[in-house]
């Protein structure tokens, strides 16, 4: 077994990772803005405790009070003057509305020079909803997009439209006052409408794109459902700035810097990867097979989809990448794939990703483990567990896409 790979593997996604803290980005964009009157703050996300805590940090007093809403698990101690909840993800639940609701309580009767200070990351869409339709049906809806595979701007074009807050909405429920919205983006192209379905961004989709969405993958809705996707979202938010202060460029960029130090030579394939999680791994695995003499970083960021069947395993997406690329890899000693989650979680589970090397196929056999069945049901997490092969980070308090390299030694 080449340990080594596995050493590097973890040093390039530590320091990937620690590069996108997001504190430091948060300061800066802080220092130029000028606040005259009052400062509410409203942090969202997977990452909205160390985006909460660095404007506390940044801004004081200036701070009158804020609510803080992230997964659970992700917030660590109390805030000053912060409100703070744990809620659903990927799905919403009960803690959702109870947290979104204290929000837009907290910005009822807004002045004109007042501000409210958004923070977004991934994940919003899910931990900041107050919906149009009963929670169970939304609930319903959101898991079977995600079943099928949809994308994530095809998932927000629907979510948008059956949401108080999404879709430029809360900005406009914010009125007179002012919102300054800052964002980690995990969304491929920054779209600001699309991170966390955009509540203080004009919506750039259509009714007809979330209309094409339901027949598309022929989800059932209801008449009143449908009425609510028909109707338009607002297409102008006078009263909001929006600004990207980390994307997945900076994740990439970061781990084709460590990958130097350790004395590969990096080769950047994608700043958008968007397809199967299963085919990523193999053109990952392909690409370092291919390769001329001499160790290389072949390195891609962005967001993959698994498509589910009725029956399947446990998982998440850069699982199975890494687990569909363990077959061209058999044999080879010197050449591994690695997929992970900026965030530190991977789907339903608590891994960030999976690895896998020339040893992971004959491994799994040795362990019992049907390598064929364990990627038709989508079993990732089982199947990488039995070897060695999850990768476990624990909440990295950042979101900026999917981390995805092959290491030829």
């Amino acid at each position: 077994m080449n340990t080594q790979l596995r050493e590097d593997a973890e040093y390039i996604i530590r320091e990937a990772i620690k590069t996108n803290n997001p504190e430091k980005a948060v300061k800066s964009a802080l220092s130029g803005i000028a606040f005259s009157g009052r400062v509410f703050l409203l942090s969202v996300g997977k990452a909205a405790f160390p985006m909460a805590d660095a404007a506390l940090k940044a801004l004081g007093d200036k701070v009158l009070k804020g609510i803080v809403i992230s997964k659970y698990g992700h917030i660590p101690h109390p805030l000053p003057r912060m409100e703070c909840f744990e809620a659903g993800h990927p799905v919403p639940d009960e803690n959702t509305l109870i947290a979104t609701r204290a929000a837009l309580e907290m910005t009822r009767g807004l002045k004109s020079d007042d501000t409210v200070l958004m923070l977004l990351s991934g994940g919003g869409s899910s931990l900041f909803e107050d919906p149009l339709i009963p929670l169970d049906e939304l609930k319903q809806l959101t898991d079977r997009l995600l079943a099928c595979g949809c994308g994530i701007e095809e998932i927000n074009a629907v979510r948008k439209r059956l949401s108080r807050v999404k879709g430029g909405r809360f900005a406009l429920w914010c009125r007179p006052a002012f919102v300054e919205c800052l964002a980690l983006s995990d969304v491929i192209g920054n779209r600001l409408d699309m991170i966390a379905s955009g509540p203080c961004a004009a919506d750039s989709s259509a009714s007809a794109d979330a209309l094409n969405v339901i027949d598309k993958y022929s989800i059932p809705i209801n008449t009143a459902t449908r009425r609510l996707l028909e109707a338009e979202t607002p297409k102008s938010i006078p009263n909001a700035a929006c600004r990207i202060i980390g994307d997945v460029n900076s994740l990439i960029d970061a781990a084709a810097r460590a990958s130097e130090h350790l004395g590969y030579a990096p080769v950047i394939l994608s700043r958008a990867l968007c397809c199967e999680a299963g085919d990523a791994g193999r053109h990952l695995a392909e690409a370092a097979l291919s390769a001329p003499r001499g160790k290389t970083a072949f390195i891609a960021g962005g967001e993959t989809v698994v498509r589910l069947g009725d029956t399947h395993g446990k998982g998440g997406r850069n699982q199975e990448a890494a687990l569909a690329a363990a077959a061209l890899l058999s044999g080879c000693s010197d050449t591994a794939v690695f997929a992970v989650g900026s965030d530190g979680t991977d789907g339903p589970t608590d891994a960030a990703g999976g690895y896998a090397n020339g040893d992971t196929l004959s491994e799994l056999a040795r362990a019992g483990v049907d390598y064929s069945d364990a990627l038709k049901l989508h079993d990732s997490y089982n199947a990488l567990k039995a070897v060695g092969g999850l990768i476990i980070t624990g909440p990295t308090g950042t979101n900026v896409n999917d981390l995805y390299a092959a290491l030829k030694g």
